[in-house]
């Protein structure tokens, strides 16, 4: 079992690595958009103070629960960068922002209305994984895929137990679709609502064990489209 972090991507002994990588997938609280009634995406907007209570209460669960994380990844974001610096700092995890961890590239659809995006960019009847995420731009499927299998090979390397994956709703189910094969399946995540996979270092096997979990929450959260 690892101590601890190294200065290298893998422990210097394969014998240290242990046979199961935990994964905890943690979507950020209310972000401002979620109340503007816009596309969120790549448009940065901030926790809103519910937002910020609802991580710190998730925060103060897990201090009273402790999950043992090793290390947590984030989004580079606002919603999710502050959401997980607010989680962290109270459990005293290290935390490594990344921009793999970002949301899905939306092109010209971040902030815009609802409306005035399905009035300007319908959708198509049919959109190829290799196409832009509209007409204008934004990333294709098939982008967005390669770089979920990045950021897991980066959180695979570092050869910790426990690792906190804080991020979107969009890209946690892009992520959860490479390990878990699930196609188009899609998996709900509410404001700071929460997966766990087991993911043996040993066979190409994930285990998805809960989906969207709240226990911090006195009230349950909707799940989001995205975001």
């Amino acid at each position: 079992m690892v101590v601890g972090l190294r200065p290298g991507p893998w422990p210097s002994r394969p014998e240290m690595i242990a046979q199961t990588l935990h994964l905890t997938l943690l979507r950020h609280g209310r972000s401002r958009a979620d109340d503007e009634g816009v596309h969120e995406g790549r448009y940065d907007s901030p926790l809103t103070e519910v937002g910020r209570v609802q991580a710190q209460a998730l925060a103060e669960y897990w201090r009273t629960h402790p999950p043992g994380f090793d290390l947590a990844f984030c989004s580079t974001l606002a919603r999710a960068h502050e959401t997980a610096r607010i989680i962290t700092d109270m459990l005293g995890v290290p935390l490594r922002p990344d921009d793999l961890w970002r949301e899905w590239d939306n092109g010209p659809l971040a902030g815009l209305p609802r409306d005035e995006a399905l009035h300007r960019f319908p959708l198509p009847a049919f959109r190829h994984d290799l196409d832009p995420f509209t007409i204008d731009g934004g990333e294709s499927q098939a982008a967005i895929r390669a770089r979920a299998l990045l950021a897991l090979e980066r959180v695979w390397q570092t050869g910790v137990t426990n690792v906190l994956l804080v991020s979107h709703g969009g890209f946690l189910n892009s992520v959860l679709r490479e390990l878990t094969g699930a196609g188009r399946g899609w998996f709900a995540f509410g404001d700071t609502g929460f997966a766990t996979v087991e993911l043996s270092r040993t066979s190409h096997t994930a285990v998805l064990t809960a989906v969207n979990l709240t226990p911090h929450l006195s009230i349950p959260v909707a799940a989001a489209d995205t975001d």
